[in-house]
């Protein structure tokens, strides 16, 4: 097979005239090499590595592209396409010139840095998901999210916290905790200014002022804003109680139901009243007892409009209304 050269596919112009292009044009130029670069690679041609460096050396550009070193501005297309064209394995080669990403794509319009990154990107559109875990069977688009999720299997937890000693499987989920030591919230409501740690928690709380609700339950129909609320819905009709108390066996639908019961063990009562300085176990505890400090009675009889502060005195009181014993 005959080697291609640089020379083939370049198509060249002097700064000056590179200079008059308009952004579009330019982008346009991009596009075209990278797309001729990439077809070239695919049909199997080589690129001669020297050719490119010749032509780049040799070209009037090469003088431009020298003005980087005394602060002026480096002809970008010969460093793009000399990006592009500098490696016969194109997509391990990164582009990155000066931060930006260069590598316009026109079918997705969306910038890459390099080809590994838009056959990854690809596979959002395709939902293709090559790499397989050999344990479960779960796919992923990514080899890097694969050796992630196997750590799942093998408990490994190589991304350590230099604060606090707490391990984790992968590094994003370190840089998220890293945040409840500094107390950054880079992700803030547009419409209330409350403020996450991570964009997850941001697009689930800006469902309290739209009131969407996107997860709904296939046997009941009610509807969740968090899709964690309703995997513990879901128990109600299972009757799974996955956390169990390791000291007397009790077990319940929600891990924070259990941590409540294990107080009953140790007597810790995290949740004081600012008013009285009384203690409780739980927060659901405390917001009951303060009623009786602020006269908030939310449980209203329905047959004569007489308002408690327990559900369960509501209960106790239509009693009176309907005849019914306990």
């Amino acid at each position: 097979m005959d080697t291609v050269t640089y020379s083939d596919v370049h198509v060249d112009f002097t700064w000056e005239e590179w200079a008059l292009l308009h952004p579009s044009q330019k982008n346009l130029y991009k596009d075209v090499m990278l797309e001729t670069y990439m077809n070239l690679t695919a049909i199997g041609y080589k690129w001669e590595d020297h050719n490119i460096e010749e032509n780049c050396q040799s070209s009037p550009r090469h003088g431009r592209h020298e003005r980087s070193n005394t602060g002026e501005k480096p002809s970008e297309y010969t460093q793009c396409i000399k990006g592009f064209a500098r490696h016969s394995h194109l997509q391990w080669h990164k582009i990155i010139h000066t931060g930006e990403k260069l590598s316009e794509v026109i079918q997705y319009g969306e910038a890459f840095a390099c080809l590994k990154s838009l056959q990854t990107h690809k596979r959002t559109h395709t939902g293709e998901k090559p790499y397989e875990c050999n344990q479960c069977g779960k796919a992923y688009a990514q080899h890097s999210s694969l050796q992630t999720h196997k750590r799942t299997h093998t408990g490994e937890k190589p991304y350590e916290c230099n604060e606090c000693g707490k391990a984790f499987a992968c590094h994003k989920s370190l840089r998220t905790h890293k945040r409840t030591h500094t107390g950054e919230k880079p992700y803030e409501c547009n419409q209330c200014g409350k403020a996450f740690t991570q964009r997850s928690s941001l697009q689930t709380h800006k469902r309290t002022h739209t009131g969407e609700k996107p997860y709904e339950c296939n046997q009941c129909g009610k509807a969740f804003a968090h899709l964690v609320s309703l995997q513990i819905h879901k128990r109600t009709h299972t009757g799974e109680k996955p956390y169990e108390c390791n000291q007397c066996g009790k077990a319940f639908a929600q891990y924070s139901n259990l941590q409540t019961h294990k107080r009953t063990h140790t007597g810790e009562k995290p949740y004081e009243c600012n008013e009285c300085d009384k203690a409780f176990a739980c927060r659901k505890s405390l917001r009951k007892h303060k009623r009786t400090h602020n006269g908030e009675k939310p449980r209203e009889c329905n047959h004569c409009g007489k308002a408690f502060i327990r559900h369960s005195y509501l209960q106790r009181h239509e009693r009176t209304h309907t005849g019914e014993k306990p």
